[in-house]
């Protein structure tokens, strides 16, 4: 099963002790999340506005700006690497963007 002995010893001498609901899983680790679901659909909604929505001149997300996004719809403050986690939870990538000339001149994002 992947785990260690000393788990697996654990857990026997919990069953002894106290039965199966002493073997239920432990609640959610970690500092509870400050986004509320509703925050959530905010935030993706501004995602899908884009950056320009907010008044930055280009139309690409940085974690900067994603930051911006969640204080100003949300008023929660969060580092550069929980915005990366945030899109992901979203179901959003970080992707680098290629540029390409177009013939009027505008640089545009490849997809």
């Amino acid at each position: 099963m992947g785990v260690r002995r000393q788990s697996v010893n654990r857990w026997n001498g919990r069953l002894a002790k106290s039965g199966c609901a002493a073997l239920r899983r432990a609640g959610r680790a970690g500092r509870k999340s400050q986004l509320q679901p509703a925050d959530l659909r905010r935030v993706e909604t501004g995602l899908e506005s884009g950056p320009r929505a907010l008044g930055y001149l280009t139309n690409l997300w940085t974690a900067r700006r994603v930051l911006d996004l969640i204080e100003g719809y949300c008023g929660v403050r969060y580092t550069t690497v929980h915005a990366w986690r945030i899109l992901g939870q979203l179901g959003w990538s970080w992707q680098q963007p290629s540029w390409r000339r177009h013939e009027e001149g505008k640089a545009t994002r490849m997809r």
